[in-house]
């Protein structure tokens, strides 16, 4: 019986995915490669499937049946194989997804650098062709990102706690979805901080998010397809716009006038809530006081074992008191209803989703100064989305040539789908200018 033709292409585009994942763009992307059984899930897959055997790597976060579950971490290396799928990886199974691989990332995914000295740190695989400097692929879903760059996977499965799907999804020109958190499962998924983890994906476009994010959320997209005249926009300019370095801000400003001249009714607003994020999370946050009720026990036996930058952040919660704790929820949910109330009547807000560009990772590797400094610029914008409890989504902004800038389209809770139609129509405007 001859094959059908699109489980015929599915295998193909599997070998050139597996091709893509051996070569040296993906060095350091993966710690565990399934290729064998990628080809099997391809074969197996049902023609019309919402997947479709399309290859999909896993970050190194979330139980797959039968693999060690680490976080990229030598603390967990002897944890038992997953007994289970987790809810997430379940979906895709069922929807038809191969999947190529774990990948990489910042240990226990505390860090939006993406650097990691137990596995190595996977280049940018952007950038590469623009400059030969090895440059950081972001975190803390660094090998998820390098994989989709890389063309080793059409999509990876991630999560973002203060923007590390978004923030590796910027750096590689590629598209970064955070959906609203309680939209998908997070069990199974080893935990940073339990209120702001969110299990969601980077791909190449905004069509293939709205795939990923329907599959991980077990739900239907509703999409008005509003045209850009139809939409209107805010560009907060408390603490979003500061220090954005000449290559980043140039191409917010162009994104800007072309969605201006598109027809779209963009509105500078204060939005002085931002203001108070870093006295609210001064003693470390909800990831502080999380990590380290999950961590400290591991902690106790096994702190040799850690990256020392991961662990000094995850030490700052022990300072936190039940008291700190319960304040901090209190103060975010007075913050989400200011911040809600000052967001009314815009069908999203836009933003820088990063200040830098890619920096160079030798530097970050070697000084822990230019680490910090580079991690609080990375984390600044998108993490203020998972304080607010809201979504958002990153796309490419800058033009062909051009060191990649991500443009982040964003809104409160349970806006995933006014986000994702509005982006389907930012990127559709923004296409001639990316060649």
């Amino acid at each position: 019986m001859p094959t059908d033709p699109s489980v015929t292409a599915a295998i193909d585009a599997i070998e050139r995915c597996i091709a893509a994942a051996q070569g040296e763009a993906c060095r350091h992307a993966f710690t565990l490669t399934t290729f064998d059984a990628a080809r099997e899930q391809a074969r197996a897959a049902a023609p019309g499937s919402a997947l479709a055997g399309r290859a999909v790597s896993v970050k190194d976060l979330f139980d797959v049946a039968g693999q060690r579950t680490a976080a990229a971490s030598r603390v967990l290396a002897d944890a038992p194989p997953a007994a289970a799928d987790c809810p997430a990886v379940a979906r895709l199974r069922a929807a038809g997804a191969a999947f190529v691989g774990r990948t990489n990332m910042s240990e226990f995914a505390f860090s939006g650098v993406g650097i990691n000295p137990h596995h190595g740190t996977p280049a940018n695989a952007a950038t590469a062709a623009l400059d030969a400097t090895p440059r950081i692929p972001g975190g803390s879903t660094s090998g998820g990102a390098v994989s989709v760059a890389a063309g080793a996977a059409w999509a990876a499965l991630g999560s973002d706690t203060g923007g590390s799907i978004r923030i590796p999804a910027a750096l590689h020109g590629l598209v970064g979805f955070k959906n609203t958190a309680r939209r998908v499962p997070a069990e199974g998924a080893i935990p940073l901080s339990t209120t702001l983890d969110t299990v969601c994906a980077i791909t190449q476009d905004v069509r293939d998010a709205v795939r990923m994010h329907e599959v991980l959320a077990a739900r239907r997209v509703s999409l008005l397809h509003k045209p850009l005249a139809a939409l209107r926009f805010g560009v907060p300019t408390t603490l979003m716009l500061d220090g954005l370095e000449p290559a980043v801000a140039a191409a917010f400003q162009r994104t800007l006038a072309t969605l201006r001249d598109a027809g779209a009714h963009i509105e500078e607003v204060a939005l002085p809530t931002l203001a108070e994020l870093a006295t609210l999370n001064a003693a470390g946050g909800f990831s502080a006081a999380e990590s380290w009720a999950w961590h400290r026990k591991h902690l106790a036996t096994k702190a040799d074992l850690y990256d020392p930058r991961v662990a000094l952040r995850i030490r700052r919660g022990e300072a936190m008191s039940a008291a700190d704790y319960v304040e901090l929820s209190w103060a975010r949910r007075d913050w989400i209803a200011r911040t809600e109330a000052a967001m009314a009547g815009f069908d999203a807000m836009l933003s820088p989703t990063v200040p830098l560009i890619a920096p160079p990772i030798a530097p970050l590797v070697a000084d822990d100064d230019a680490f910090f400094a580079a991690n609080g610029a990375l984390l600044r914008n998108p993490s203020a989305i998972n304080f607010l409890d809201g979504c958002a989504l990153s796309l490419p902004c800058h033009a062909a040539g051009e060191m990649p800038v991500g443009l982040m389209v964003w809104s409160s809770a349970l806006r995933d789908d006014a986000v994702l139609d509005a982006s389907l129509a930012i990127e559709a405007a923004l296409a001639p200018r990316r060649g």
